[in-house]
């Protein structure tokens, strides 16, 4: 029957322990006081077995830990274990995890079970400064890996682990450095909302209300300056949370503006963040502004830049104008960047006023400058002045701008000769057949209009055929043209 224990506690012990290290992220309960004490007697009988296994029968004294009184007089009275019935030390005992408030440990099984088999493992703490040791459970655990619960910040203590058989437990395997339960550092952040990561522009009088939300554990501590310098605590408010910091002004002056930075620092650690403020506040309107011409329609001013701009960059001028008899003034130019501008299109007769208002983000300024002498808009003395008118000479000898062509006609069917000619004054224009002038002639109908020159042949025979020449003949000198004419006789049969 022993042979048989001896051979089936390896394997038992084996076959626990495998699966019982996947349990091992389950957590556990707390400690419980009457599970300490009943535990705490087992591992009393099962530690006073130290020495090698021939010095085995002999009860030796308990471990520098001592248990109480109570279970010594009871482990007295009993025969301790033999070595071969309790398993050795668990191995590799390490920290794996520290939290805030627990602690996870894991280790490795003995290398010896034990003849009757492994029940399970003791995992006992006991404070700095203390003698008792604390189980974490009530009853022995399969499992390589354990979390001790409930704990409080500044707890210091060790924590061994001890195997467990029906025999008693054996050695227990201790911690070589004690754990200290502390709050876990968290490196300061801080997250600037994304509206405060560009300049934040209040007007004078509102309120500044920045709540700036930072990370870090434990709690960090904020601070801000401005410009460098502390805050006055008579104009600002400061209240920092677990989690933010707000800045608070209940009414914004110009000398507000600056550079806010938020500094939260937390055990040598710390982050920075800067916020840009701009309190800014309506312009001043221009110094002085003068008229310095008008002619015709137009109107000529210039001003001077105001000596108050707000605290912020101008975004320009707004020109206006009145005339005498109104008094009512309308814009004409809005924005207008330059100090000096000409007006137009201004009404012959009239007097006019113009003044004008500085702009910023805030708006107008309150007030404009106006000029003190009135623009005089007067009607100008027209003289008309007549230029001497050259008479151009568009006198011209003739020239034929379109040639005679040479023509063929039929007996007895009316033909035309055409040609054009140029000249100043207007030419007279004689016709001539083979040099013979042939005015009067009934036969022939002559024509000229607009310098197109026409002869009419009416009728013609083959007597008809012959040179005809068109001249042209002014003062200045005479031109021809000529061209064949060719009447074909009709064919006989």
């Amino acid at each position: 029957m022993a042979g048989k224990a001896t051979s089936e506690a390896p394997a038992s012990g084996r076959d626990e322990t495998v699966p019982e290290s996947e349990s091992a992220k389950v957590p556990t309960t707390g400690p419980s006081g009457e599970a300490a004490a009943s535990e705490s007697t087992g591992e009393e009988q099962a530690r006073e077995p130290q020495g090698p296994a021939a010095q085995a029968p002999a009860p030796t004294a308990p471990a520098p830990p001592v248990a109480p009184a109570a279970p010594e007089a009871s482990a007295a009275t009993k025969p301790a274990p033999a070595s071969e019935d309790v398993p050795s030390s668990p191995l590799l005992l390490t920290v794996v995890d520290v939290s805030h408030n627990s602690v996870t440990v894991s280790w490795e099984p003995p290398e010896r079970l034990g003849r009757l088999g492994l029940q399970g493992y003791v995992l006992e703490f006991c404070q700095e400064g203390a003698s008792e040791w604390v189980p974490v459970t009530p009853r022995p655990m399969m499992v390589t890996q354990q979390t001790v619960r409930n704990l409080a910040l500044g707890d210091k203590f060790l924590l061994r682990v001890a195997a467990v058989s029906s025999a008693g437990a054996g050695p227990p395997a201790l911690l070589d450095q004690p754990v200290h339960i502390q709050e876990i550092i968290e490196a300061p952040k801080i997250r600037v909302p994304r509206h405060l990561r560009q300049i934040y522009v209040r007007l004078v009088g509102e309120s500044i209300n920045l709540q700036i939300p930072f990370q870090g554990k434990p709690k960090p501590q904020a601070s801000w300056t401005h410009n460098g310098q502390a805050l006055d605590s008579q104009r600002v408010s400061v209240r920092s949370g677990d989690q933010d910091s707000i800045l608070f002004i209940r009414s914004a002056q110009r000398s507000d503006s600056g550079c806010y930075e938020l500094t939260v620092r937390l055990e040598g650690l710390e982050a920075k963040a800067t916020i840009d403020i701009l309190v800014i506040e309506r312009p001043g309107p221009p110094k002085s502004i003068r008229v310095l011409d008008v002619w015709g329609c137009n109107a000529a001013l210039e001003w001077t830049p105001p000596q108050d701009t707000g605290n912020t960059e101008l975004l320009g001028y707004t020109v206006q104008k009145a005339d005498k008899k109104t008094g009512q003034w309308f814009t004409v130019l809005e924005r207008y960047h330059p100090t000096t501008c000409t007006i137009s299109d201004l009404i012959i007769g009239n007097s006019y006023s113009f003044r004008v208002f500085s702009e910023n983000l805030c708006g107008l300024s309150d007030s404009a400058t106006a000029t003190k002498e009135l623009a005089h808009i007067r009607k100008a003395d027209i003289t008309a002045k007549p230029q001497g008118f050259i008479e151009r000479d568009f006198s011209e000898a003739p020239s034929f701008t379109q040639p005679l062509a040479d023509h063929t006609s039929t007996p007895g069917y009316s033909t035309q000769l055409f040609c054009s000619v140029r000249a100043s004054p207007k030419p007279k224009i004689i016709w001539m057949k083979n040099n013979m002038d042939i005015k009067g002639d009934p036969k022939y109908r002559a024509l000229s209009e607009q310098g197109i020159c026409t002869l009419e042949i009416r009728k013609p025979s083959p007597f008809d055929s012959g040179i005809y020449t068109c001249k042209a003949v002014n003062v200045l000198g005479e031109a021809s043209v000529d061209c064949r004419l060719e009447v074909k006789a009709s064919a006989t049969h």
